[in-house]
């Protein structure tokens, strides 16, 4: 079973309280795929900036990732700048460079517009119609994700993107703001009434709840002593999960 993921591929420069890191590999695209391909074979579409260093391109690819879609762009790669607090859970911003990123336009070769399993990484909504738009065959799973940004900027576009999808990643506060519900019960029988099948909320290293049409399903965070960076933890968390349900069909 083919899966197909849409979305960026980055440099991330990371402060914790446990040390910096300078320019690592990033990207959803990036940890989406690396989480998946220990289930069966990934393909991705993004873009890269003539900066980004072949090892890790050369990484993916040593993992059976299908790199077909991804194009070297003239400019510089796609840079986000983040520290963390002892509360691993909230992310802050210090800087983002879109780059090469700000003008992606996903284009999706022939050979990879017949996936099984399609994951729209956290990009425009505009943007995730277009992939949905270039896929010849309905694939057997649609999951997306999105964030706060596109929640409040890009609604309308959002919400049409939400009738094509069969599985939404969020986490609890994206799907409280989403639903305009505080309750994350309600918040996610309101986000299933968009359109989407399955809600799945990510809430951290209190695990995950899985909604669908009257039925909730919880997983616990397995308990880790030392968590030192908790970056790409929801697009990895989402490539394990599509990656499992490919590798069961």
């Amino acid at each position: 079973m083919s899966i197909l993921a849409v979305g960026s591929i980055a440099l991330d420069s990371l402060e914790t309280p446990f040390g910096k890191r300078e320019e690592v590999p990033g990207g959803s695209a990036t940890f989406f795929s690396t989480s998946a391909s220990f289930f069966g074979p990934v393909q991705i579409v993004g873009v890269v900036g003539e900066d980004f260093p072949e090892e890790h391109l050369e990484f993916l690819e040593e993992r059976g990732v299908d790199l077909t879609g991804v194009t070297r762009s003239s400019g510089k790669t796609f840079r986000w700048k983040g520290r963390y607090g002892f509360d691993l859970n909230e992310a802050h911003t210090l800087e983002t460079h879109l780059n090469v990123f700000g003008d992606f336009n996903p284009e999706l070769p022939p050979t990879l517009r017949k996936p099984d399993f399609l994951f729209l990484g956290n990009i425009h909504p505009a943007l995730q119609s277009r992939v949905l738009d270039q896929v010849e065959a309905r694939p057997k799973v649609v999951a997306a994700d999105t964030m706060n940004f596109w929640i409040e900027g890009t609604r309308p576009e959002l919400l049409e993107v939400l009738e094509r999808v069969d599985i939404l990643f969020v986490n609890d506060a994206e799907a409280r703001q989403l639903a305009g519900e505080h309750n994350i019960v309600k918040a996610a029988r309101a986000i299933l009434r968009m359109g989407p099948k399955r809600a799945v909320i990510k809430r951290g290293e209190y695990g995950a709840l899985l909604f669908e049409d009257g039925h909730v399903f919880s997983a616990p965070a397995y308990p880790l002593e030392d968590v030192f960076d908790p970056t790409g933890a929801g697009d990895s968390f989402a490539g394990g999960f599509l990656g499992y349900l490919a590798h069961r069909r």
